[in-house]
């Protein structure tokens, strides 16, 4: 079979991505302009600015990935674009642009779900993996337990039911006067703290395979306001490992209760949080412990990228899947659905 090299767009939030994809698995370039420090002075992602900021970038982002990968828009055999999930606003950037080039040049246009690229990252970092295994998206938008039975099929076995895990640790790192983006600070500062110096719940330990962590960022906010009320001095530190040990706790224990359950020897982690060495070093133990094995990609790839989008549409083009000049950004696709 011929060589298939697939030009990818990502624009679901604060990322400006292109990537040049080749046989699903050989990054050829994987171009990304990053808004954080445009948006870390508003504590969090201003979604008119990432529109704007996307349609000023995304041009050069092209031209920048099409010439580090030394290749033409006529080299390209398949557009791969984020049509879903992520803002209504800065998803439309990416795909106007992917159907201009898919319209200008002929090539098949494919559309990939944001968290299907999530996992697909993990095929890049790890060229072995194939499914089926059992994938923990973990993400500021997202927290699902997904059995990848093949590189196009997915159960979503559990989801969360409120705030996901990557949104809980932005909001307790503003509580603890840390600056957007607050998980890597968190994970971060939770190394110099006792995580056993303060005791947060472990939410929906009921045999669900949901999560919940509303209720641990409330008792985490709880606990600062009323040491501020008492004149007590909170130690940031002991709070983020203590949150961290909640989350994290939760997170590896009721993916391990699953793999259990299934049957399921290969465990990868997806999404944002993914790069959470807290999270990386407790599943990697539990692992071990079960002789499991776990896969997670290269911190580059946990961010969103156009690379995990361009072996994600690979594989829906192998599969057939094609989108028309109709294709359309929807900001909450459910995984799983087009």
């Amino acid at each position: 079979m011929k060589d298939i090299t697939v030009l990818a767009i990502e624009t679901s939030c604060d990322e400006t991505s292109v990537a040049v994809v080749r046989n699903g698995r050989e990054v050829l370039a994987n171009t990304i302009s990053t808004q954080i420090p445009l948006h870390e002075q508003y504590g969090g992602v201003v979604p008119e600015i990432a529109s704007r900021m996307h349609v000023e970038k995304i041009n050069l982002v092209i031209k920048e990935a099409l010439a580090e990968a030394n290749v033409t828009l006529d080299d390209i055999d398949v557009v791969g674009v984020t049509y879903g999930p992520g803002l209504v606003g800065a998803l439309l950037v990416g795909v106007m642009a992917a159907k201009s080039i898919a319209f200008a040049k002929n090539k098949p246009l494919v559309g990939v779900h944001h968290i299907e690229g999530h996992i697909a990252a993990n095929y890049i970092a790890h060229p072995e993996l194939e499914p089926p295994f059992l994938c923990l998206v973990v993400s500021g938008g997202h927290t699902h337990l997904v059995h990848v039975k093949d590189y196009t099929t997915y159960e979503i076995i559990g989801r969360t039911r409120d705030d996901a895990a990557g949104e809980a640790y932005d909001k307790v790192a503003r509580a603890i006067g840390l600056t957007y983006p607050g998980g890597p600070k968190i994970d971060k500062l939770a190394k110099e703290g006792n995580k056993d110096a303060i005791k947060f719940p472990r939410a929906m330990q009921d045999g669900s395979y949901d999560f919940s962590f509303s209720g641990l960022k409330s008792a985490v906010l709880n606990y600062i306001n009323g040491a501020k009320m008492k004149g007590e001095e909170i130690n940031p530190a002991d709070v983020a490992a203590a949150f961290q040990s909640s989350v994290t706790d939760v997170l590896v224990g009721k993916t391990m209760a699953l793999a259990e359950e299934k049957g399921i020897t290969k465990i990868a982690l997806a999404g944002g949080v993914a790069a959470n060495k807290g999270l990386r070093e407790a599943m990697e133990k539990a692992c071990k412990e079960q002789g499991r094995t776990l896969y997670y990609p290269d911190l580059i790839l946990c961010t969103d990228n156009a690379a995990m989008i361009g072996c994600a549409a690979y594989y829906e083009y192998l599969k057939g899947t094609r989108a028309g000049m109709d294709l359309n950004a929807v900001p909450n696709l459910p995984l799983g659905q087009r």
